[in-house]
Formats: C-alpha cells, structure tokens, sequence
C-alpha cells in the first residue's frame, strides 16, 4: 500500500477538477449588412462547408446547430441538412456546391432546383465552415492488474478548440446578409484514482449552442427576436 503522502497530489488535482468539471469559453462574433427579414412560410437552411481537403465541417456540428434553432414557434423553420441535400442532388454535394453568392443565380436556371427551392419557402441558406480540434494535452494515467485488484492512477488534461464561421446568405435578394463566428475554447480533465472520472468540456456543444442564439437575433426580424 502506497504512504498517503504520496497520494496526497494527486487526490488535490482530482478533488479540484471534480469541483470546477470541464470548463469552456466561447466568443460570438457577427458582422451584419442587413437586418432579419423571416416571415410565415419562410425557412432556413443549414450546411456545413466539406470543400477542404484538410477537414470538413462536422456533421453533428451542423445537426446542432439546426436543431438548437428550429423553433417553428418563434418563426424558424429549419430544413435538416440531409433532407434538404438530398432533395436538390446533386447540386449541393461537397463538388457541386456553390461557393459564392453569386453561383445561386446560375442554379436558378436549372427548373428543378428553382421549383423546389420555391416548394421549401427558401429565405437563407446559411453555409458553416470551421472544425473542433485537440490542440494539446497532458499528464498520464496508468492502469494495474494484481492479485489485489485492478486499478488506474493519475491525471491528464487536453485542450480544444472549436473554429467555426457561419456566412448567412440571402436566397431570395442573392446577396450576402452577414457573418457569425463562434470561437469556443476548453480543457477536459481525467483524474484517476482506481476508475478514471473524466470531466469532459463540450466545446464543439457550446460553440453550437452559442452560434444558433446569434443566427436566431440575426435572422428574426427585431421585435420577434426580442421576444426569444
């Protein structure tokens, strides 16, 4: 049996991290060229960026998104990703995907993709782009097997970053309406004293729950916005 005084740091580490859990910062940027304009009727789109050869915009970030912002009671219909890809295939897959405003007018001469943006109440289509990454870490845990038991000690962290910028497009007016950045920090903890605890910060979740509360100000005209 190991003397308490050795043990004595790394229960203060665990007893620590057990009281403050993962903690996270998120910061909210937005640049604005005009003000919301959602009416009855009207939807909004959400797509993720996978363009890049170096990452692509998650998935489960763009399902976040959408789901923390539809709310057809306060006037925002969001079409799910998926559904909505798949009802224009292909000219929203990652190689057909336009990239700039101006390319919707080019899509608008293609009857299908006209009608059936028109059969959704197309108003913005808004294109997310950024990912969450792992940007250190440190510490370790180690585990043990014995006639005694098993157990693991130790402690580790790491830190992640989560990078994402949201272009609001206005399908209607083919013009781009603004721009929200949400940049989300935080550091996990995993104490282990016999069972690892992890403490887990949800930055990819927070920059999510952030950026749909700016989109919902952003896209909802004032005084509907106000009342959110």
């Amino acid at each position: 049996m190991k003397p308490l005084s050795n043990l004595a740091a790394p229960l203060l580490l665990a007893a620590a991290a057990l009281s403050t859990g993962g903690c996270t910062t998120v910061v909210i940027d937005e640049y604005r060229r005009s003000t919301g304009e959602l009416a009855v009727g009207d939807s909004v789109v959400i797509l993720g960026r996978r363009h890049s050869s170096e990452y692509e915009t998650e998935p489960d970030l763009i399902d976040c998104v959408g789901d923390t912002l539809h709310n057809p009671e306060s006037g925002v219909n969001v079409i799910p990703e998926q559904q909505f890809v798949d009802a224009l295939y292909p000219w929203f897959e990652p190689r057909k995907a336009p990239m700039h405003i101006k390319s919707l007018s080019k899509l608008m001469d293609i009857p299908d993709v006209r009608d059936r943006m028109e059969q959704y109440g197309v108003k913005y289509i808004v294109w997310i782009d950024g990912s969450t990454e792992t940007t250190s870490s440190a510490g370790s845990i180690g585990c043990s097997i014995s006639t005694a038991g098993a157990g693991c000690f130790g402690f580790g962290t790491w830190d992640k970053e989560s990078d994402y910028e949201a272009s609001v497009w206005d399908f209607r007016d083919q013009e781009l309406s603004g721009k929200i950045s949400a940049d989300a920090q935080g550091t996990s903890y995993m104490p282990a004293i016999v069972v690892p605890i992890p403490l887990i910060a949800r930055v990819q979740n927070n920059a999510c729950k952030g950026m749909a509360a700016q989109l919902r100000e952003f896209l909802l005209p004032p005084q509907s916005a106000s009342r959110y």
